[in-house]
């Protein structure tokens, strides 16, 4: 009943999005674009039916901002850990993947956030390029769909009484987290197969993500996707312990291991020592096929915010939704407001790092 009356409510306020679309060509950044209501561009019944279709399904996935206040009363005693996905959530999704950088306001939103809660960011990049994009060293960085994981830099008080910062698990070790490691070999020899596979296909890229191999065809022909489908395929029947999936425009060959992101988020709780705890509220906000898995934890678990970011209805788990990365930044940036406000700080520190106590 809430999310029905809030779904009203975001009409009646006016904060339904515009959905004047213009269709463009395969090979452009995205397969539609926004339009501005004053465009030249005609309102066509399509538009007007997007338009009453996005509507319909945020009666069930309301904006995370006009929901904000209820989902932090909600949080109230309890602790807050804020999970990130890197592409389409903090950056826009661009032809060149090596392009995808975050803006310094989205990157000093993410900063704030991680000082008032513990803070990861779960890619399917490798968690190095990823950590090179965000440039931040006081959140996790979680990779390869969350099989290469590192812990922040935390201070550690030494036997002289003085403090050093260090990256460390729960057992005094680096914090490096990488289930997928023997399977490193396979990997560089489906790359290598892949990049003179591909090689004659104009616009098709392939993505050296550590522990996957990614292949980008934003800019390739839709008359070549066949083609480049049937490629990858031939190469992956000779590797049988790896899997394809799919994202947005592009396909991911992994290890078929029982590990993504939701077993990252998993990891990443038990590691913080909130596991099993009960007063435990884990904020995710993403935008891709693979953030799902972490949705659906999250729903399992009984207590959460899954927030999906996407400007059309899609199937998710996701109980609340955000419409592009410039509503993500407004939401972090408010929910750092929230806390701040919230909070003393003298107590923010033992909270953020030493949630255990």
């Amino acid at each position: 009943m809430f999310k029905r009356n809030l779904a009203k409510f975001n009409q009646a306020m006016g904060f339904q999005r515009s959905s004047y679309w213009q269709k463009v060509q395969p090979g452009s950044d995205l397969s539609t674009k926004e339009t501005a209501p004053n465009s030249s561009h005609p309102v066509t019944n399509e538009a007007v039916s997007d338009d009453a279709n996005y509507s319909s399904w945020m009666v069930d996935h309301p904006s995370a901002l006009t929901s904000f206040d209820q989902m932090m009363k909600d949080a109230k005693g309890k602790k807050i850990v804020v999970f990130l996905d890197y592409d389409g959530t903090l950056s826009p999704i661009v032809n060149d993947p090596d392009c995808a950088f975050m803006s310094d306001e989205m990157r000093a939103a993410v900063r704030e956030v991680a000082k008032y809660f513990p803070t990861a960011i779960i890619s399917g990049r490798s968690r190095d390029k990823v950590k090179g994009f965000v440039q931040l060293n006081n959140i996790y960085y979680a990779g390869s769909h969350g099989m290469d994981i590192m812990a922040p830099p935390r201070p550690v008080r030494s036997s002289d009484g003085k403090y050093h910062t260090v990256s460390l698990d729960r057992k005094g070790n680096d914090a490096v987290f990488q289930p997928a490691q023997k399977f490193l070999p396979a990997i560089q020899k489906i790359l290598k197969e892949l990049e003179e596979a591909i090689m004659k296909i104009p616009g098709a890229r392939v993505e050296n993500n550590r522990f996957c191999a990614s292949v980008h065809f934003r800019q390739v022909r839709e008359e070549d996707y066949g083609t480049l489908e049937e490629k990858v395929k031939s190469i992956l029947k000779h590797y049988p312990d790896f899997r394809l999936g799919w994202g947005k425009k592009v396909m991911e060959i992994r290890p078929s291991i029982e590990w993504d992101k939701g077993n990252a988020l998993e990891y990443l709780l038990d590691t913080l020592g909130l596991g099993n705890c009960t007063d435990v509220l884990p904020l995710y906000i993403g935008d891709d096929k693979t953030d799902e898995d972490a949705f659906k934890v999250i729903q399992k678990r009984g207590q959460g915010c899954p927030i999906v970011v996407t400007s059309s209805p899609k199937d998710t788990k996701a109980s609340y939704s955000l419409y592009e990365p410039s509503e993500v930044l407004t939401f972090l940036l408010r929910l750092a407001r929230w806390r701040k406000s919230s909070s003393s700080s003298r107590s923010v520190l033992s909270q953020v790092w030493g949630v255990s106590g």
